[in-house]
């Protein structure tokens, strides 16, 4: 079966909603990288006895290595260092040092943020974090709060349970001290080479990718395979042990012998990753002109570093004068048409590249609701455009969903309608 571990997440802000979680995933594909593969993640509220629970029933599940994340703040419900102390039979106690290094940090950040802060709540908040199980090794804190490697006591079985912190900066910031730790590294000796390969196709029902699937059965003995179909795109990603390689050789062949015309991204690149370095191979630069979608496309177009090479600008033009003024369409055509047209998206797109000097223009426009749809163009109707060098695509979507919904699938549309621009 391979090295395997848990991850427990905590806090009852994560397990609500409020906050999404971001810790799992990213552990879970880290841990792949060491050759290490994830059995489960579960999420568990501010409450000592369900956190107990999970890390009981994870170790009873006989994975080599448990990972929380959360719970070391210096306030009430900050209870995980203390629970996974019990859990492993260890007691705690003051570390001085660490206490004298956590009040350090806190004095900087207090001096630095202009905090007014209480000396005694303060001196009892680093108290508390500084509290570590006898024999746990500490791994030293990127914020305030250290993580810790708690083995289980003398006489007793379990894995060891890595305490990491709940911001991702945090816990991000910590990894490399957790893969380096003799405790873990003794854990996860049996590790091996975990491979994962992902494939792209888009525009293509999942029923499709069955049949294939079936097709090719009896070849995929070693393969892991998961589908996911989010928005439009099909994500096929697939993990194996390195003696599988033929095996995954063999699936890629099919796939792309079955589904080559819409499989958009053999090797595992996102769309954003397609689209972006296209534009920085061909030197291009682009502008947009968005209605419905508010500047949407224009953040996503720019959250690659070094963005500003391709990314002139972004036009927000939610009302019909907006429209006019910024990206010059002419009011009688909005008129004529109305503001939801296919021809008032072509002129946003060829308004974006006139007026900011772009080689590619991209207008999107429509109803994203709730209100506002009628019998001819109902709530979800967008239109969307790129153009570039007298070359135009057009297109009409119908997006189902609410408000969140239609903007973004929008937003993935038009990255879409750039890739076949781009690329054909």
């Amino acid at each position: 079966m391979g090295t395997r571990a848990g991850v427990v997440v905590t806090g009852t802000e994560v397990l609500t909603g409020r906050v999404s979680d971001r810790n799992g995933p990213w552990l879970a594909e880290e841990l792949r990288r060491l050759g290490v593969d994830i059995g489960q993640i579960v999420v568990v509220g501010d409450r000592p006895g369900d956190l107990a629970g999970a890390l009981e029933h994870l170790a009873a599940s006989g994975v080599d290595l448990i990972l929380t994340s959360g719970g070391l703040g210096p306030t009430a419900d900050d209870l995980t260092a203390a629970v996974v102390a019990e859990f492993q039979g260890r007691p705690s106690e003051l570390d001085e040092a660490l206490e004298q290094r956590i009040g350090e940090i806190v004095a900087r950040l207090s001096a630095g943020r202009g905090w007014q802060t209480d000396p005694a709540a303060t001196a009892a908040a680093t108290r508390k974090q500084a509290l570590v199980p006898v024999g746990a090794d500490v791994l030293a804190p990127v914020g305030t709060a250290p993580g810790l490697v708690v083995p289980v006591a003398d006489g007793r079985t379990g894995p060891p349970i890595v305490v990491l912190p709940g911001p991702p900066f945090e816990l991000q910031g910590m990894w490399p001290a957790v893969t380096t730790n003799a405790v873990v590294l003794a854990a996860i000796e049996g590790r091996r080479e975990l491979r994962q390969r992902t494939v792209r196709l888009w525009r293509t029902p999942e029923s499709e990718l069955a049949a294939t699937l079936r097709a090719h059965h009896d070849r995929l003995d070693g393969l892991e395979i998961t589908t996911c179909l989010r928005s439009g795109e099909l994500e096929i990603v697939t993990r194996f042990a390195p003696e599988a390689q033929p095996a995954y050789d063999a699936l890629h062949a099919a796939l792309t012998e079955a589904h080559g015309e819409v499989m958009f991204s053999p090797d595992g690149r996102t769309i954003d990753e397609i689209v972006t370095d296209a534009l920085l191979e061909q030197g291009a630069t682009i502008a947009t002109a968005e209605s419905c979608t508010a500047g949407l496309l224009a953040a996503r177009l720019t959250d690659r570093p070094g963005s500003s090479a391709y990314v002139l600008g972004g036009l927000v033009v939610y009302s019909n004068e907006a429209k006019h003024e910024l990206a010059g369409v002419d009011p009688a055509l909005i008129e004529r048409v109305g503001a939801v047209s296919p021809e008032v998206a072509e002129a946003l797109a060829r308004g974006a590249r006139a007026r900011l000097g772009a080689d590619i223009g991209v207008g999107i426009t429509g109803v994203a609701g709730p209100d506002g749809g009628t019998d001819d163009k109902p709530v979800g109707l967008v239109h969307l455009c790129v153009s570039r060098d007298g070359r135009t695509i057009p297109r009409r979507a119908m997006i189902p969903g609410g408000r969140a919904d239609v903007r973004a699938r929008s937003v993935l549309v038009a990255m879409h309608m750039l890739r076949e621009l781009l690329l054909g």
